[in-house]
């Protein structure tokens, strides 16, 4: 079974926004990211990871949202294999989001980037993002 393991959330003050969710509900800080798409910070409850982040162009964030976008921007699930949740989302209608895979240069190749392996559009035009590796500071039992 899928299970939810990390929520992005776009901002324009990564640092205001982690500092809330810190102290108001005790996350902890897990990671921090400064690359050439975002920058921001990874909290986790010790069973889920909440990304923090401010998108640094819109190729990342897809032409939805935008690079000044804020709020919930993706949800994460863990599975036990990327084949079979890419026939399943196929057989339901789902599209990998190829415009923001490439522009992040991950796909279903595991070892290219730790936290993400692919995004697909979902219903609703939320985007999903799938990984068997998981996200930092989640843990592996669910």
């Amino acid at each position: 079974m899928a299970k939810i393991k990390h929520i992005p959330i776009a901002t324009q003050d990564s640092e205001k926004t982690a500092h809330f969710y810190k102290e108001v509900f005790d996350l902890k800080e897990v990671g921090k990211i400064d690359g050439a798409n975002t920058s921001g910070y990874y909290l986790s409850d010790g069973n889920v990871n909440l990304a923090i982040l401010t998108f640094k162009n819109a190729q990342v964030t897809g032409p939805e949202y935008g690079s000044d976008y804020s709020g919930i921007h993706h949800i994460g699930f863990q599975v036990e294999n990327l084949e079979e949740i890419d026939r399943k989302l196929a057989n339901a209608e789902s599209k990998p989001r190829h415009d923001i895979n490439q522009a992040l240069a991950v796909g279903m190749d595991k070892s290219r980037h730790p936290n993400v392996e692919a995004k697909y559009g979902g219903p609703e035009g939320v985007i999903i993002d799938v990984s068997e590796t998981g996200w930092v500071g989640t843990s592996e039992e669910g």
